[in-house]
């Protein structure tokens, strides 16, 4: 009974095929292939549009999240602009410095008994109190006395600059500390802090030094009730060189006087011709 109705359905899918059915139906029923059109395009229509409503969410909110990088870029831009334009044009503003290095060689103690005063073997003409360097490292500064050039070494009461002291710069001024290889800075204020072992750089603040050149390190502080000290050990060994560089630095005033010589001459000009 089962191997009957196995063959039945057999060959009623058979008959199926080689008569071809459903091209058949199509042909004799048009209502039928009406239909069967219709749901096709409709399916395909409902397939389409909804893949094109996904892929347009899906692309609005990429383009919405890419328009917020924009903004945020557009803001960092506009801020690093008017920055590097404030900067430009403030060293616009600037007057050019004309800074020079030159060696120099110890002639002479000043006085026998006071080692941090030498002459050193250059004329010095002008008032400006310039810098003493030796390995990278402030030594002290040069002043002007009978036109020529003496040296004040770090030790030397009035051997006198401006320092940072420790990560948070805190300014100070360095002094002597008599009968000692020790030099102090002075009048740092209170409420910055400073620690044994900070490091001591030129500050620049003087126009003696330029900014960042080592001095020594911190090795121990004094506190008090409105400022503080600190005690520094120096990196150079100044006692035991004999040549030095001086270090000097001056603005330049060529384009101001310039400017002023064409307006005169101008103003000559037309003084002439009236």
């Amino acid at each position: 009974m089962n191997k009957l109705i196995f063959f039945i359905l057999f060959l009623a899918i058979s008959l199926l095929y080689i008569l071809d059915v459903n091209k058949l139906l199509g042909e004799k029923f048009t209502l039928f292939n009406n239909i069967k059109e219709f749901y096709i395009h409709k399916v395909v229509k409902i397939t389409n549009f909804t893949e094109k409503y996904f892929y347009q969410a899906s692309t609005i909110e990429e383009l919405k999240q890419e328009n917020e990088k924009l903004k945020e870029f557009r803001l960092l831009y506009e801020s690093k602009n008017q920055k590097l334009t404030d900067l430009i044009n403030s060293i616009k503003k600037l007057k050019p410095v004309d800074e020079k290095l030159i060696q120099t060689r110890v002639l002479s103690y000043v006085e026998f008994d006071d080692f941090t005063k030498v002459w050193l073997d250059k004329e010095k003409l002008d008032d400006q109190i310039s810098g003493l360097v030796i390995d990278d490292y402030a030594a002290g500064i040069v002043v002007r006395k009978n036109d020529k050039a003496l040296a004040l070494l770090n030790g030397n009461e009035k051997s006198n600059y401006a320092v940072y002291i420790g990560k948070n710069k805190a300014p100070g001024i360095t002094h002597s500390i008599k009968k000692s290889k020790y030099i102090v800075a002075k009048y740092i204020p209170i409420w910055i802090d400073i620690s044994v072992g900070d490091e001591v750089i030129t500050s620049g603040m003087d126009n003696i030094f330029f900014k960042g050149l080592k001095v020594g390190k911190v090795v121990s502080i004094n506190k008090m009730p409105d400022m503080q000290e600190a005690v520094i050990e120096p990196y150079a060994k100044v006692l035991k060189r004999r040549f030095f560089y001086i270090y000097t630095s001056k603005l330049l005033e060529k384009e101001e006087k310039s400017e002023d010589k064409t307006a005169n001459l101008k103003e000559e000009k037309k003084i002439k011709k009236q």
